[in-house]
């Protein structure tokens, strides 16, 4: 099993200091959520809480998570950078596919890229994105950014987006491309995830649930006929710290990667993350 947790939004010396004890204690990698902006008021419903309503309040601050994971980079030589996830249909692909490039450049290679097609309509609005055809976008965006980290003479015709007679620099050190894990959890969602991803990423917000999910995750790469199966990354939201016995269920069921909570606050969450070690991390 491999372990994670998340880098929240921080001032510049504490993500230093979390991003380094998270690597000291043996994480595997770090996380960051993200958004461009969140309404102060919305009718979307959120898809991973039974009230339908997101977690983070409106004037929770929130880093550009590549900036954010630069400057994680330089503080750290081995901890993984990811973002959780990355809401692809929301910005220009050619400028996404430059930040992935750089920071997987700047980090030696230690970038995943988690990304998602949104939930949040207002937050399109409020930007100028259309919601609509998110989907679609998503899909032609991560196929042209493929062309552009690893071919020379990158050519993609789509239908929201196109690329020829150019050129485009720096690749990313992880070839083809840094790891694409998918976020969500519907019917879609995981087919996409089976299509075209190296990885999932779900939220547990309790045992039969996830169990569940995952089943349905399998069904779509038999479908897909994949060679390899999805790494499966999961988020618990349990209630309560996690356990020995919950992290020996959750691998039972194939989950590669654990992301634990911890509290926003540097403090906390440099406690959390060693609580976290002792109790859980160096016993299994």
């Amino acid at each position: 099993m491999k372990f994670a947790t998340f880098l929240y939004q921080i001032a510049g010396p504490d993500i230093a200091r979390v991003a380094r004890r998270a690597e000291e204690l043996g994480f595997e990698s770090l996380w960051i959520p993200e958004h461009l902006v969140l309404p102060v008021e919305y009718r979307s419903p959120y898809p991973y809480s039974a009230d339908g309503r997101m977690p983070a309040p409106p004037d929770t601050p929130l880093h550009d998570p590549f900036l954010a994971l630069a400057y994680a980079a330089a503080v750290t030589s081995r901890i993984r950078l990811a973002t959780g996830v990355f809401v692809v249909p929301l910005r220009n692909p050619f400028a996404t596919a430059k930040a992935v490039a750089s920071l997987d450049v700047l980090s030696g290679g230690r970038f995943i890229f988690g990304v998602g097609i949104g939930w949040l309509e207002e937050e399109f609005d409020t930007v100028g994105m259309t919601f609509g055809d998110r989907a679609r976008r998503t899909r032609e965006y991560l196929a042209l950014m493929r062309e552009l980290w690893t071919r020379n003479d990158p050519v993609f015709e789509g239908r929201t987006v196109r690329v020829a007679g150019c050129k485009f620099m720096p690749k990313p050190i992880q070839q083809p491309r840094p790891p694409v894990i998918f976020g969500g959890h519907t019917e879609p969602s995981l087919r996409r995830a089976a299509q075209v991803a190296d990885g999932w990423y779900g939220i547990a917000e309790n045992i039969a649930d996830t169990r569940d999910l995952i089943a349905r995750l399998r069904g779509h790469e038999r479908a897909q006929n994949r060679t390899s199966p999805l790494e499966i990354t999961l988020s618990p939201r349990l209630g309560g710290p996690l356990t020995v016995a919950q992290v020996q269920t959750f691998a039972e069921m194939g989950v590669a990667r654990l992301i634990t909570p911890v509290g926003r606050e540097p403090e906390r969450a440099v406690r959390a993350m060693e609580q976290f070690h002792e109790q859980v991390m160096s016993r299994v």
